[in-house]
């Protein structure tokens, strides 16, 4: 498989705090990688800098082998690299429906402005929405929603843009089981679609029966990467989360 999205010898500092240490990751085509870690070992800050959220002081992005590094979030969207956050991103005053407005029209809170230009995009929004499982919930508040309901959302709006890659950061935290198996079933489903999937989670039952290919960061550095069965075993892993 070639590989669509990676990020080498990436390095990220916060005045004294070096949050990531020649980090290196390579997410091949069409499967679902994990990215995991101790608590401040840099998942977050990884995705952040392969997004465009921050800025690199070395290193080197590259999505479908053209080099992104230190590109605008926005401009990252529009290349086909969907992500959510650790807390959902969402416009909580707006319905469910309305936030799908925007995520269509890509002008933020002012795409509420512009009618929806098609019906067939309102029909996708509507799709989109039942493949999640919050139809029934498209007239609602999106600040009403359950914490599990927000994430299902944003997952929602982040496929509305139809991605070729999407970066999820920490998709079962907080939520409950039979939530968990759904939004698992929901990205095999998308991955059997062609679609790429990168997923930082500390449920290691998730990664471990959904993922591909796990690479471990420690102290923002990558030590290991291989098969969910692989990383298990690695001598230097064990030490990184019982040291922690």
């Amino acid at each position: 498989m070639s590989i669509l999205l990676e990020a080498n010898n990436v390095s990220k500092a916060y005045g004294g705090i070096q949050a990531l240490d020649g980090c290196s990751i390579a997410v091949e085509q069409g499967t679902i990688a994990g990215l995991i870690g101790p608590n401040g070992s840099g998942k977050t800050t990884l995705f952040n800098v392969i997004t465009g959220y921050e800025r690199v002081d070395s290193g080197e992005v590259r999505f479908d082998d053209a080099i992104i590094t230190n590109q605008k979030p926005e401009k990252v969207f529009q290349l086909g690299i969907g992500r959510t956050f650790q807390l959902a991103r969402i416009f909580p005053r707006l319905t469910v429906m309305e936030n799908m407005h925007v995520a269509k029209q890509r002008k933020g809170a002012a795409g509420l402005f512009s009618r929806w230009s098609s019906s067939h995009e309102q029909r996708q929004a509507l799709e989109l929405l039942d493949f999640v499982g919050i139809t029934d919930l498209k007239d609602m508040p999106a600040g009403n929603l359950s914490y599990g309901q927000k994430k299902l959302l944003e997952f929602a709006f982040i496929l509305i843009a139809e991605p070729r890659v999407i970066l999820l950061d920490e998709p079962a935290g907080g939520v409950n089981p039979t939530l968990i198996n759904h939004l698992a079933d929901r990205i095999k489903t998308l991955n059997g679609q062609g679609i790429t999937f990168l997923i930082v989670e500390h449920d290691m039952e998730f990664v471990m029966s959904i993922c591909d290919k796990v690479t471990v960061l420690h102290r923002g550095e990558t030590i290991a990467a291989g098969t969910a069965e692989e990383v298990q075993k690695n001598s230097l892993v064990l030490e990184a989360y019982l040291g922690d």
